[in-house]
């Protein structure tokens, strides 16, 4: 069976590992075993010896408690915190190989950068900090009384699952107008419908897993 990614949770369904089965960059760490369940997968892949950890994500509840959008902390491990300054690269993957396969070589890669659509370039070795990505705080709303987040109307019904990421400041970095931008949100729009809007550096791998992560129960956000 072919697939992109793996993903991983804890009991409590708050704190989530993604798994790639491609080197992201020089360097990662490389995983052969995992102790924690699977989130939305049946079957492996009996040819995979290992799998790469490309994000860690975790939930809590904040200040409002169930009430309001859960605290989001998402640890991106193959995306330098470099990468949203002006002229930043992140290492990304533009081709996959198939499910038989698995024993080729490295797939070809380039580096995206704001101001080059396609800059050819090598894997390069992880040597900062990672992306670090947080939920946008919500605001109060004194003519619906509640708290909200703008969506700009790409999400039309209130959700749990609604929200908005942006880089967080770590290290005692003062925050730019970077850390303003909304690099991720995703929110419902109907039953069973929902939008995901990503902007660089994340892909749409990386996107989507982080948002396949909202819908997992969650006991201790519950």
């Amino acid at each position: 069976m072919a697939f992109l990614f793996l993903m991983g949770s804890n009991f409590l369904g708050t704190n989530f590992t993604v798994y790639d089965s491609i080197l992201p960059y020089a360097g990662a760490k490389l995983v052969k075993s995992r102790s924690t369940r699977l989130v939305g997968s049946k079957q492996m892949n009996p040819r995979l010896a290992g799998n790469y950890e490309v994000a860690h994500i975790s939930y809590e509840l904040n200040v409002l408690g169930a009430r309001g959008p859960r605290r989001m902390h998402c640890v991106m491990d193959a995306i330098p915190a470099s990468a949203i300054k002006p002229g930043g690269i992140a290492p990304t993957q533009v081709k996959f190989p198939m499910g038989n396969n698995s024993g080729s070589s490295l797939p070809t890669r380039f580096l995206r950068s704001k101001s080059s659509r396609s800059l050819s370039g090598p894997i390069e070795t992880q040597r900062e900090g990672s992306l670090v990505l947080k939920n946008k705080a919500p605001r109060w709303h004194e003519q619906l009384q509640c708290w909200c987040l703008n969506f700009h109307g790409r999400v039309t019904v209130a959700s749990v699952k609604n929200f908005q990421l942006v880089a967080s400041p770590e290290n005692g970095v003062v925050a730019g107008p970077e850390h303003e931008k909304v690099i991720l949100q995703f929110g419902k729009v109907g039953k069973d419908m929902f939008t995901m809007d990503y902007r660089y550096p994340l892909s749409a791998f990386q996107a989507f897993a982080i948002c396949l992560s909202s819908f997992d129960t969650k006991i201790a956000c519950e």
